[in-house]
């Protein structure tokens, strides 16, 4: 190999892109930001990782091949490869200690094996078969190799295999005599990360929707995580613990309920608050008929912009489960959003403009850390919200369900603006409704806030309802307040009591962190009032509805503001004693979402839920 590069580029600031379906790596200098190359390599690349001084890559493409980079050569190219298999994923390099470079494996999903190569010459030196037994005592012939990682404080590789939920560490000292640690974990494992330390890796186990935690100083398996917020949905077992203590051994309570799960695998909680029926008034039932007749005559139709966010399979039913129970979906995807933008006329969003202005919300733009918001990036947002208007008149939609952008993320603004708008009456080319809207499209408020909407409706009430996310909370006036903050789909009417403007709706900058492209929130602090809540999920394949009642309480400001700047102070906000212990929701929630009315619709809810075929759980404090 060269002894020094072989041109005057700063290799140390190249970028090493993958060129999936090419079939290579592109080198990008991040100085000028030009393609110098692109490197052969195996196709469909899906894992490169460097050696300790990020001179050399090594890649492992799909089809087997893993080769080996050096950024040093001009322009930087293939110096060496092998074939581990007909089918392989991953590759690491060794770097602790005096082993530092010395080795590269690569793991095959055909046949089920990894190598262990010179990281100099690429030449094999060990083939070692991942075939054997799952955690249940099965025979696994096709046990593929997962991810593979290096470990910080051992001279070992990490070999995932997949199928037998088993992290072996493979430690690379002596070559010719490999020692192996066979670590049970849980079926089938994934991918990973360590710790800040570099000493605990945690993978997931995607099947048994665990994530199993490895102390690669010990050889161990330490922890075993359940991944409980879907599992409900999945016919999955699950307990919760939690701690708010900085020494959570120091908390007895905790420390007694992890014991009690690793000796039965299962925690007790209180369920005094929780019950399954309600004395229903003559009057709250009537209500209930009459709204449910609505459903029943037409079924509710869900506009729904794209598929539920960030894994959240408990928050999508489709018409399997919709239907029976009076609501019915039509998916749209959020390229649309894209398309139709391009036909709304600049006069509709100079009117939208002025409508909000003049309604009363306030607009931080310029300031502090959101320079880039200003008035062009409000009148983008404002196009979305009326090309899902215009979508909404189309398909002649009664609901709303937006993804909350995530797959434009680097193409349009945040949708919350357009979200808090829908969720108000006072809003432009209002009909006179609110347009029901849950962001992340989840199912699972979007079908009661539907639902509160008619029943507030028909009892005289005004019809806002809430997209809330339940964050955290802690004791004010001797009970216990949660934080319920959502970036965009919490209408006007929390702020203000007034359905007729959109006065205490502030737009900030929706922080960059989560947007790079400059749009504003509708956040606002909500006013205190009796509460309706709920929120729809899956248990045991069927439809089920938690109802409850609460208030919304005002803080003390210094409080208030602490909370608030606890969470994202962009975000609106709402402090709600939901009317149940903090264990009780803590312990049988079944979701981080809720739907927030302001009224008492407990009773007509209750009916409504059951009148439409769901099942029904009330929480509800003494």
């Amino acid at each position: 190999w060269p002894d020094s590069p072989q041109h005057d580029r700063n290799w140390e600031n190249f970028m090493v892109t993958i060129l999936r379906d090419r079939g290579a790596m592109g080198i990008i200098d991040g100085d000028t930001k030009e393609l110098i190359t692109e490197a052969e390599t195996g196709y469909a690349v899906h894992v490169a990782k460097s050696s300790s001084d990020g001179r050399f890559w090594y890649v492992q493409g799909r089809d087997g091949r893993l080769t080996k980079i050096d950024l040093w050569m001009d322009p930087p190219q293939a110096t060496a490869e092998v074939f581990i298999g007909i089918d392989a994923r991953d590759v690491a390099v060794s770097h602790y200690g005096e082993w530092a470079d010395k080795y590269v494996i690569g793991g095959g999903y055909w046949p089920p094996h990894f190598v262990i190569a010179d990281a100099d010459t690429m030449e094999p030196l060990k083939v070692v078969s991942t075939r054997g037994y799952d955690t249940e005592g099965n025979y696994v012939h096709e046990a593929r190799v997962a991810a593979l990682y290096d470990t910080p404080h051992a001279p070992s590789f990490l070999v995932n295999v997949k199928e037998t939920g088993q992290v072996w560490q493979v430690d690379y000292s002596d070559i010719d005599n490999l020692r192996i640690d066979h670590i049970a974990s849980a079926e089938y494992l994934h991918d990973g990360f360590f710790d800040s330390t570099g000493r605990y890796f945690m993978i997931a186990a995607n099947f048994s929707h665990k994530m199993a935690f490895v102390d690669t100083v010990a050889r161990k398996l330490v922890g075993l995580l359940n991944t409980g917020a879907c599992l409900a949905s999945l016919d999955r077992a699950f307990s919760r613990i939690w701690t708010s203590a900085d020494d959570w051994s120091a908390d007895r309570q905790f420390m007694a309920r992890l014991e009690q799960w690793c000796n039965t695998g299962s925690i007790s909680y209180r369920e005094d608050e929780l019950s399954f029926d309600a004395t229903i008034s003559n009057e709250a039932q009537a209500i209930a008929d009459r709204v449910a007749e609505q459903f029943r005559s037409r079924r509710a139709l869900a506009l729904m912009l794209g598929d539920t966010s960030m894994g959240m399979i408990n928050g999508y039913f489709g018409p399997r489960l919709l239907n029976p129970i009076g609501f019915t979906e039509h998916k749209v995807d959020q390229a649309w959003i894209i398309d139709r933008g391009k036909s709304i006329d600049a006069e509709r969003i100079d009117d939208a403009l002025d409508f909000v202005k003049q309604a009363g919300v306030t607009f931080h733009w310029g300031e502090a850390e959101a320079e880039d918001f200003d008035e062009h990036a409000t009148r983008e947002q404002l196009r979305d919200y009326l090309a899902v208007l215009d979508l909404i008149d189309e398909f002649q939609a009664d609901c709303l369900g937006w993804q909350y952008q995530l797959g434009l993320l680097p193409l349009r603004p945040p949708s919350d603006f357009a979200e808090g708008l829908f969720n108000s009456v006072c809003r432009p080319e209002s009909n006179g409704d609110t347009i029901a809207t849950a962001t992340e499209a989840d199912q699972g408020n979007l079908v009661p806030m539907e639902m509160m909407k008619r029943l507030l409706k028909e009892k005289g009430l005004h019809q806002a309802v809430m997209f809330h996310d339940v964050r955290w909370g802690g004791e004010h006036d001797h009970r216990f307040v949660w934080v319920l903050l959502n970036s965009g789909s919490c209408g006007a009417y929390a702020f203000n009591h007034d359905p007729d403007t959109l006065q205490g709706v502030h737009s900030y900058r929706q922080p960059a962190g989560y947007f790079p492209v400059p749009g504003g929130t509708f956040a606002g602090e909500s006013l205190p009032g009796e509460i309706t809540w709920s929120r729809c999920y899956i248990n045991n394949g069927e439809l089920w509805m938690d109802v409850g009642m609460g208030k919304v309480v005002k803080l003390p400001a210094k409080k208030r503001n602490a909370w608030w700047e606890g969470t994202t102070r962009q975000w609106p906000f709402m402090a709600a004693d939901l009317g149940v212990s903090q264990e009780t929701i803590m312990a049988h929630y079944m979701s981080n979402h809720v739907a927030v009315a302001y009224g008492d619709i407990f009773q007509e809810m209750i009916a409504l839920s059951r009148a439409l075929g769901l099942n029904v759980r009330i929480m509800r404090g003494a």
